[in-house]
């Protein structure tokens, strides 16, 4: 059923109609030469007004304002705003009037993409300017943009703030929102300069299946697929660990991914089912050389993209100056309940996490429940990087033994604001030791556990042809994005967040 138009799109469309009458295209197949941007004549041009003499622009159209003959009007582009000039007898000066009456004043709208062509100016009031000798229309817009109000900084002062109008309609969002556009920006910024670091070590960036016969690599609950041709189930990738480790088996001494992942889970302001991790794995480290080198690339990255190591998140500021603290799993829970569960069992912990007021169910063996326990009680007061080291076993199937702590392993997790951001071992390279927290996850999976992981033979086997000492590290990139960009929602810093289908 198609619906019912707008008053303004049914005049925009009878402009498209009286342009195609005219002859013009709307949408022409011609390339437009583009040949300077607005930002760049902005910051440019005084001093160097003879480089710009000839110039051509593209972009959309955002304000116009009509005054008999002459006409102002402002162009934006990808880098931002510029003022144009139009007279008509510039543009027109030896021909009929009628084309730039009829096309600029009553067929053009707010919101088409125009190219022009003329050279820079200051006007008397001292604002650089294009003055156009040339127009052409590129694309009409057949909706019109939200109004809001700009100032002379490019700053938007009424812009859209409906999240459900602005992540459905992010083209829009980012369209009338430049510092929207501005946070994707620095998402790009933030990736290019964690690749940096890692290929000035030599490490190789690879890429590993979405499509898994097995979803391994992580405690969580996969999204189900089906080949046709090959009559199976196959899962959609909850992480890459268990691939990134087989190309250590392989023969690479470092290798990292950024990766998509799926995880069919619950939707909030720090989870989304479709996400990005990127996860390293070095071979003869250990867990504290990789928080060491975790340490370094963070305050690189920070560094590359504020110039200083504090930076505000909300009404904190953070710091990623190293080195960062360290707290034990154990102390953590100790120094926030009061309470030492360094030797409990399951069922003294699940008693515990009833005195706690923790919610918790028959299925959570002793893992979860230490995990629930830290989650509840503990994380939120870490707001500063703290690498929280030496969890129970249970907790980590894929994780070596502590070297010197029974029933403890080598992880961290790095948590800032109140939130996990990395995780990280001393990766368990001992193929019986591993087929054995395997088969404990399935004994898991049979209580009810529906997070918990499946036996892996293929990796298993790998493991048996030997692995040397590694250790791996994964970063939850949305999260950093979030931080580093001072924004409060996952969906802030994800073009298309998943939402619910439109009715």
């Amino acid at each position: 059923m198609s619906r019912e138009l707008s008053e303004q799109e049914v005049v925009r469309r009878n402009s498209l109609n009286q342009l195609r009458e005219l002859g013009i295209d709307p949408y022409p197949a011609a390339r437009f030469p583009v040949s300077a941007t607005a930002q760049a004549i902005k910051e440019n041009f005084e001093g160097h007004e003879d480089d710009y003499k000839q110039v051509s622009l593209a972009g959309r159209l955002m304000s116009r304002r009509i005054m008999g003959k002459a006409s102002f009007a402002e162009l934006m582009d990808h880098s931002g705003r510029i003022q144009l000039y139009f007279n008509r007898d510039e543009i027109c000066p030896d021909e009929d009037k009628t084309n730039y009456n009829t096309v600029f004043k009553k067929l053009t709208d707010i919101g088409d993409f125009i190219g022009v062509e003329g050279y820079v100016f200051k006007t008397k009031v001292g604002e650089i300017s294009v003055f156009v000798q040339k127009f052409q229309i590129l694309s009409k817009s057949l909706r019109p943009l939200p109004v809001v109000k700009t100032d002379e900084d490019g700053k938007v002062h009424d812009g859209v703030t409906d999240p459900e109008f602005r992540y459905r309609q992010r083209y829009v969002d980012l369209a009338i929102n430049p510092d929207v556009r501005k946070v994707f920006a620095q998402r790009t910024r933030i990736i290019n300069s964690m690749r940096d670091f890692f290929n000035a070590e030599g490490y190789l960036e690879v890429d590993t299946p979405v499509l898994q016969p097995i979803p391994g690599g992580a405690a969580a609950r996969p999204f189900v697929t089906h080949h046709n041709t090959l009559d199976v189930p196959f899962y959609l990738r909850i992480a890459n660990e268990l691939y990134l480790k087989r190309l250590i088996v392989g023969g690479f001494d470092g290798v990292y991914e950024f990766s998509r992942n799926f995880r069919n889970e619950g939707m909030d302001r720090t989870h989304n089912p479709e996400f990005t991790v990127m996860e390293i794995y070095v071979a003869y480290q250990d867990y504290d050389w990789m928080m060491n080198f975790t340490e370094a690339m963070l305050e690189k990255v920070v560094m590359d993209l504020h110039g200083t190591t504090e930076i505000p998140l909300g009404d904190k500021t953070i710091s990623f100056q190293r080195p960062f603290k360290r707290v034990t799993m154990y102390d953590a829970i100790l120094e926030h309940t009061g309470i030492d569960i360094s030797e409990m069992d399951e069922a003294q912990l699940r008693q515990t996490c009833k005195d706690l007021n923790i919610e918790v169910d028959e299925s959570m063996g002793k893992g979860k429940l230490v995990d629930e326990i830290f989650g509840e009680k503990c994380e939120a007061n870490y707001v500063q990087p703290t690498f929280i080291t030496d969890y129970p076993i249970e907790m980590s199937p894929l994780c070596k033994k502590h070297r010197s702590k029974p029933g403890l392993v080598e992880r961290f997790e790095l948590m800032i604001n109140g939130k996990e951001l990395a995780n990280a071992y001393s990766e368990l390279n001992d193929p019986i030791d591993q087929r054995e927290r395997f088969e404990e996850q399935v004994e898991l999976m049979e209580r009810g556990d529906d997070e918990a992981m499946y036996i892996d033979q293929d990796f298993l086997r790998a493991l048996e042809y030997g692995m040397p000492p590694t250790s791996g590290m994964g970063i939850g990139v949305d999260r950093l994005v979030m931080i580093l960009t001072n924004q409060s929602s996952i969906q802030d810093v994800l073009f298309f967040p998943q939402m619910r289908p439109e009715k």
